[in-house]
């Protein structure tokens, strides 16, 4: 079976060893033996080839999933290969997790289990740091949200906050202008959700619509609704 080069990214490419854990058929080019997927396939100067003629079988894999132990058994192995397998649905390829010797892994686990307990309780503190964080970046933004648009309902401004600043949304909240409570990034979070609360913006993207074309038909609307919001309410 003749391997095309480009199915897979070139080891040079990667600043490690690299492995890949591999979606279709293959086969060795010294060896000759079938590679299936989900079997891993080393490349050497564009040749396919199992871990046995790569001189890497005698590697243990270690799945992602725990940071601490990877470290470790990385740092305690003398040789070590990152495995990676290509995502269709992300265009990209992702780490799965490495492969490091035996005795790596064997101390790797016994430091982790020696603090466990300790590394438990560091983590305990960092979530707890990190919710005190968020807690009052929402606040903080809920404010200057009020200052920017002090028409924006209370409950509302503080929904775009909660919004924007979600950890890990990738929102322009967790941006570090959005964390710098910048008028800009803050204004960019109001329209958004302007735009997605009180316009038909969503309902045309269903419809068909481009985003370009959504966003002209309801400019007037998002418009009108900030105009509303940058004034207080006048008093009864």
């Amino acid at each position: 079976m003749k391997v095309k080069e480009d199915k897979f990214a070139s080891s040079a490419t990667f600043k490690e060893l690299v492995v890949f854990s591999i979606l279709r058929e293959s086969r060795c080019t010294e060896c000759n033996q079938e590679l299936w997927k989900g079997n891993f396939l080393f490349m050497d100067a564009g040749r396919p080839l199992c871990l046995s003629c790569a001189d890497l079988d005698h590697l243990t894999y270690l799945p992602r999933g725990d940071a601490a132990l990877t470290r470790r058994a990385k740092k305690c192995s003398p040789l070590c290969a990152v495995v990676v397998r290509f995502s269709k649905s992300r265009g990209r390829y992702e780490r799965q997790g490495i492969l490091i010797s035996e005795a790596a892994l064997e101390q790797a686990e016994e430091e982790c289990l020696a603090d466990s307990e300790q590394r438990a309780l560091r983590c305990e503190r960092d979530a707890v740091r990190r919710a005190e964080y968020d807690r009052d970046l929402t606040v903080h933004m809920t404010g200057v949200i009020l200052k920017l648009f002090p028409g924006c309902p209370p409950q509302e401004a503080r929904v775009i906050a909660e919004h924007t600043a979600r950890r890990g949304s990738g929102r322009v909240g967790r941006t570090a202008a959005g964390q710098s409570l910048e008028e800009g990034a803050l204004t960019a979070a109001v329209v958004a959700s302007i735009r997605h609360r009180h316009t038909r913006y969503d309902e045309l993207l269903m419809s068909g619509y481009s985003r370009t074309d959504a966003r002209d038909a309801i400019r007037e609307d998002l418009e009108r609704v900030l105009e509303t919001w940058r004034y207080s309410a006048s008093p009864d």
